[in-house]
C-alpha cells in the first residue's frame, strides 16, 4: 500500500488529506499528515479574531477531530529528500526521524517576508498565526486598561496609536478591524476619547488594495479617514527602533503596536531543506497539474500546491504569470491535488489547475465592507454581509461553520467580549508569586542555630523541680531525721 506523506496541515495540505479521505477506497493507500500545529488556521478569520469579533478557536480546525483515517504527526519536516524518498521528521521531544513515503505533497504554506528595516523583527508582530491575532486583540485592550490611568502625554499618546504596515487585503482588513475595535471601546472608557486614539497604515506604493479597482480603493480610503484612520500611501517605514516608528517622509511617532503585513514568503524551512527543485522567487517549483517539475518534465511521486508552490495561473489573472498566495487558491488546489492524486494511482491523467478569480471581498469593521467582482462593486452594510456570508460558508466543516455563526449572533445581541487575556502568556507567574519554597542550606543552618539553645534549657527546668521539691522535704523534717539523711548520702 502506498504511503503518501502530506508536509503542512494548512488549507493545501487539510483539504488533500480531508478529500482524500473520501476519495480513496480502503487499502488503496496511506496517508500521514505532518504539521508543527495540531490545527488549520482559517487565515481570512484572523482579523475578526485581533477585533474580538471570533472567538479564536473557532477559527481554526483540529487535524485530529477532522481527518480521522489519516496518520496526524505534531512535528516538523526539516527535510525532504526525494531521491531517497525520505523525509526526517523532528518532534517537539525526542529525536528526529526518517521517515520513508512513496509519494510526498509539499504543502507548507508561507511565512511574513520582512526586510533588514531597524526595529522591526524586535517590535513588529505578524499576521499569519492565530496566536499572533490574539496577541494583537490582547494588546489594544491591555493599552486601553494602561491608557486609562495616565494623563494626556508622550506615554499615553504611545500606548494608544496603532500601526499597520501593507496596504493589501491583510492590512486594510486588520487595519478597519482595530478601528471599528477600539471605537467599540470607547464607551467603556470615559477617560479615553476618539481623539486620544491614534491608527496608521503605512503603504509603500501609490494605492491600496490592488485587488480591486481603483475607485472602490478611493472609497475604501475615504471611509477610514472619515472614521478617524490616516493612510500614507507612496511611504516607507525607515525605523521601528524601540517602537519609534520614522517614515520615509520625516514624520514620526511611537506606538506600542506595529502590525506587519507586508508580504509573504514560501516556508524557508521546507524550500531550503529538500532536493526538489526551486525557482527564482524561493517556491517550489510546480506544474499546473500541481506536480513538481517544469512544463517539459515531471518528478514521479511528488506534488504541490498553496502558498509555498509557483502554480501557473492558466487564468491569466496571476502575478507574473503564478496563482497569487490567498485562501481562495489553496483550498481550491488542495481540492483538485486529492483527486489527482488518485487519479494517478488508478492510471488516470491529472487535470490542470484552473480557477478564475470571480472577485474580492473584504471586511473593514462591524458594518463595514466591499466587494469587487469585475467592474462591479458593492459598498458598505451589503458587502459586509457579502464577507461574512461567503467566510461562514468557506469555512471547513459543518461543525466549524456552526460554531462561528452561532458567534456571530451572540456577538450581535451581546456585544464583543473585551476581556484581556494576556497574562496567559506567564500562566505560574501569580502562583510562583506566593508558593513557599524550602529555604536555602544557610538560613535553614542558621535558624537551627538560633533554635538550639532554647530547647537546652528546657530540660534544666524540668530537672529543677524535683531537687527543689526534695530539698523543701528535708527542711519539714526532724533534725534526727535529717541528720541520718546527711549520713547516709555521705
Amino acid at each position: 500500500m502506498p504511503k503518501i506523506l502530506i508536509v503542512g496541515g494548512g488549507y493545501a495540505g487539510f483539504y488533500t488529506a480531508w478529500k482524500l479521505e473520501k476519495w480513496l477506497r480502503p487499502g488503496e493507500a496511506e496517508v500521514t499528515v505532518v504539521d508543527p500545529l495540531p490545527y488549520m488556521t482559517y487565515q481570512p478569520f484572523l482579523p475578526e479574531v485581533a477585533a474580538g469579533s471570533i472567538e479564536p478557536r473557532h477559527s481554526v480546525v483540529a487535524h485530529r477531530r477532522h481527518l480521522g483515517k489519516t496518520n496526524v504527526i505534531t512535528a516538523k519536516v526539516t527535510n525532504v529528500n526525494h531521491a531517497e524518498k525520505t523525509a526526517t521528521i523532528t518532534p517537539p521531544v525526542g529525536e528526529p526521524y526518517e521517515f520513508a513515503y512513496d509519494i510526498v505533497v509539499v504543502t507548507a504554506g508561507a511565512v511574513s517576508r520582512t526586510f533588514p528595516i531597524p526595529g522591526v523583527a524586535d517590535q513588529a508582530i505578524g499576521l499569519k498565526t492565530i496566536e499572533e491575532a490574539v496577541a494583537i486583540r490582547d494588546t489594544v485592550l491591555t493599552n486601553f486598561d494602561k491608557a486609562s490611568h495616565l494623563p494626556p502625554g508622550p506615554e499615553r499618546d504611545r500606548l494608544l496609536t496603532f500601526v499597520v504596515i501593507g496596504g493589501g487585503f491583510a492590512g486594510i482588513e486588520i487595519f478597519a478591524e482595530l478601528r471599528s475595535f477600539a471605537s467599540s471601546l470607547l464607551k467603556k472608557y470615559p477617560k479615553i476619547s476618539f481623539e486620544d486614539t491614534h491608527f496608521h497604515l503605512i503603504e509603500a506604493m501609490g494605492r491600496i488594495m490592488p485587488e480591486v479597482s481603483l475607485p472602490t480603493s478611493y472609497w475604501v480610503i475615504k471611509n477610514l479617514a472619515e472614521r478617524g484612520a490616516e493612510i500614507h500611501l507612496d511611504t516607507q517605514l525607515s525605523s521601528a527602533v524601540d517602537g519609534k516608528v520614522e517614515l520615509s517622509t520625516g514624520e514620526s511617532f511611537e506606538s506600542d503596536l506595529i502590525v506587519w503585513t507586508a508580504g509573504v514568503m514560501a516556508n524557508p524551512a521546507i524550500v531550503r531543506h529538500t532536493d526538489l527543485p526551486i525557482e527564482e522567487r524561493g517556491r517550489l517549483q510546480v506544474r499546473a497539474d500541481l506536480r513538481v517539475g517544469t512544463e517539459d518534465e515531471f518528478i514521479e511521486g511528488a506534488w504541490g500546491a498553496g502558498d509555498v508552490s509557483a502554480v501557473p495561473d492558466l487564468s491569466g489573472g496571476g502575478v507574473g504569470g503564478f496563482c497569487v498566495p490567498n485562501a481562495q487558491h489553496a483550498v481550491r488546489q488542495g481540492k483538485l491535488l486529492a483527486k489527482n492524486i488518485v487519479a494517478v494511482l488508478r492510471g488516470e491523467g491529472p487535470k490542470e489547475y484552473l480557477h478564475k478569480n470571480l472577485g474580492a471581498v473584504a471586511g473593514l469593521g462591524v458594518g463595514y465592507g466591499v466587494f469587487q467582482s469585475g467592474k462591479i462593486a458593492v459598498k458598505g452594510l451589503p458587502a459586509w454581509f457579502a464577507h461574512r456570508g461567503y467566510h461562514g460558508m468557506a469555512m471547513p466543516s459543518w461543525e466549524r461553520k456552526i460554531r462561528v455563526v452561532l458567534g456571530w449572533v451572540s456577538n450581535f445581541f451581546l456585544g464583543r467580549d473585551i476581556v484581556s487575556l494576556s497574562a496567559v502568556e506567564t500562566p505560574r507567574a501569580v502562583f510562583e508569586e506566593f508558593a513557599a519554597r524550602p529555604k536555602p542550606p544557610e538560613a535553614a543552618a542558621a535558624a537551627s542555630e538560633k533554635a538550639a539553645p532554647t530547647k537546652a534549657r528546657a530540660p534544666r527546668k524540668s530537672a529543677a523541680k524535683p531537687a527543689e521539691k526534695e530539698n523543701a522535704e528535708k527542711a519539714d523534717a526532724p533534725a534526727e531525721a535529717r541528720e541520718s539523711v546527711t549520713v547516709a548520702a555521705k
